[in-house]
């Protein structure tokens, strides 16, 4: 069997919480460098959502600097779709994933609700950075 753990770095994006009432404010996740990685999965998560009007919407932006300049991401730099990767209210315990294969240094993901007025709605976000220059990774 092979072990593909010393070649992973999963890095937070957007730490599990049970986010109430959030209406339409984004989840904005934390800037990830992929300096020293050849490639890169988000991984997305959801609870048990109990707001019965919400949907989620996924959007995946790149920049050459870590602070500023990010834009969308193009459809061809992605494995999966941001449409595939969002989820709604009958979403419980769901997985989503979305892969970045643009040549950017610096990815951000962002979750923007619809309609999460009231309830709580658990999400969390993981990126995961593969194939590394150097391994095994720390």
């Amino acid at each position: 069997m092979r072990d593909s753990a010393q070649n992973l770095k999963p890095v937070l994006v957007l730490a599990p919480a049970a986010n109430a009432d959030i209406g339409t404010t984004p989840l904005v996740g934390t800037v990830i460098d992929r300096q020293g990685f050849d490639s890169l999965t988000y991984i997305i998560t959801t609870g048990a959502l109990t707001d019965a009007n919400a949907s989620y919407a996924v959007l995946l932006e790149e920049s050459d600097v870590s602070n500023d300049g990010f834009t969308a991401v193009a459809d061809t730099d992605l494995i999966g779709t941001e449409a595939a990767a969002g989820f709604d209210f009958e979403d419980d315990g769901a997985v989503r994933k979305l892969g970045y294969i643009g040549n950017k240094r610096y990815t951000r993901l962002t979750i923007t609700p619809t309609g999460a007025d009231s309830g709580n709605s658990p999400i969390s976000a993981v990126a995961i950075l593969g194939h590394p220059l150097a391994a095994p990774v720390g």
